[in-house]
């Protein structure tokens, strides 16, 4: 039994140390605070999670909600299909479940929670458009064979495709009121933080769909509001994929704090802790591939790219003088 107990330890340590390498936390000086035994107990719940599918020889199951669909802005993104990042972060996600399975032989798999339908009406997306890229996601996916991944969604929680019905339901039986949101965003540092980032989403995108003589301070208010909206929508949907998933861990695509129940994961490179290849465009510079906004590409005078007929990404290969400096970068 102490000889079982000691082989679960050891690949659940081996499998969190892993994951820490790609782990997406708040920046230094955004206030959210941690203890040493806060950070502990995140690791403890983490670290049971594993071990229980290890005892039933089975694959560690990670739920991810996210690739939600294409930001209405564009001067972020490209269009409204997925393009070069989301198969970045694709690839990455099943080259996460293969590393695992180095160190693990039955491996791990990621059931990605697709959560346009859950709020594309707030941010300014069809349900139409969202069906679109999550049928093209599950195209990416089966045509690169990245059998670990598999997708979640609205319809699949409740079996039905009346998209306001559904988010009604949400409203209705498992959101937080308002009010609660409001106090949690006053006293808890990393759901203000949370805010803080969707907040200055929704207002770049309302900016950049404004049209005529509106003021910024009233499209500061109005984008707060549909920040509310998102996170009280978000946060019902978490619990929901808890009901479906509860032995699952969770991951984030947003920074998280160490002791949070979920974990913050980086899928594509970027210097913008809150970016995704969904709110912006693949930039390659011949050394490395980043995530950045589209208007910042085309302001570095990068050349768009297509494949099979599509934008998918932009390139501006960085000239060095020295030849082994870019070998070595």
């Amino acid at each position: 039994m102490a000889a079982a107990m000691s082989v679960e330890t050891d690949i659940s340590r081996k499998v969190l140390e892993f994951l820490h390498r790609y782990q997406r936390v708040h920046q230094s000086g955004e206030g959210v605070p941690t203890t040493t035994d806060r950070i502990g107990e995140a690791y403890e719940n983490r670290k049971s999670k594993i071990d229980s599918f290890v005892r039933r020889d089975k694959p560690i199951h990670f739920v991810i909600p996210a690739f939600p669909a294409k930001s209405p802005n564009r001067s972020k993104v490209l269009g409204s299909t997925p393009d070069l990042g989301e198969n970045i972060a694709l690839g990455f996600l099943q080259s996460l479940c293969d590393y695992v399975g180095h160190f693990y032989s039955p491996g791990a798999r990621i059931t990605i929670c697709s959560d346009g339908h859950v709020f594309g009406d707030v941010v300014g997306v069809s349900d139409i458009l969202v069906t679109e890229y999550r049928d093209e996601i599950e195209k990416l996916v089966a045509a690169a064979g990245w059998m670990s991944l598999d997708m979640f969604g609205l319809d699949d929680a409740f079996g039905s495709k009346d998209y306001p019905k559904l988010r009604d339901v949400l409203e209705c039986d498992y959101s937080d009121s308002l009010e609660e949101l409001k106090e949690s965003i006053r006293t808890d540092a990393a759901t203000r933080a949370l805010f803080d980032g969707i907040h200055r989403f929704m207002f770049e995108d309302a900016m950049s769909a404004c049209e005529g003589d509106v003021s910024k301070t009233k499209i500061r208010n109005q984008s707060k509001s549909s920040a509310y909206q998102t996170i009280r929508r978000s946060n019902a949907w978490s619990r929901v994929v808890s009901e479906h998933f509860p032995d699952a861990l969770r991951l984030s695509i947003h920074p998280q704090p160490p002791h949070s129940e979920k974990f913050g994961l980086h899928l594509v490179g970027t210097s913008d802790s809150w970016l995704t290849p969904w709110h912006g465009v693949v930039l390659d510079d011949g050394v490395h591939r980043r995530l950045v906004k589209r208007w910042k590409a085309e302001e570095l005078g990068a050349t768009m790219v297509s494949r099979h007929n599509r934008p998918s990404h932009f390139v501006a290969p960085r000239i060095a003088a020295d030849p082994k400096e870019e070998i070595s970068a």
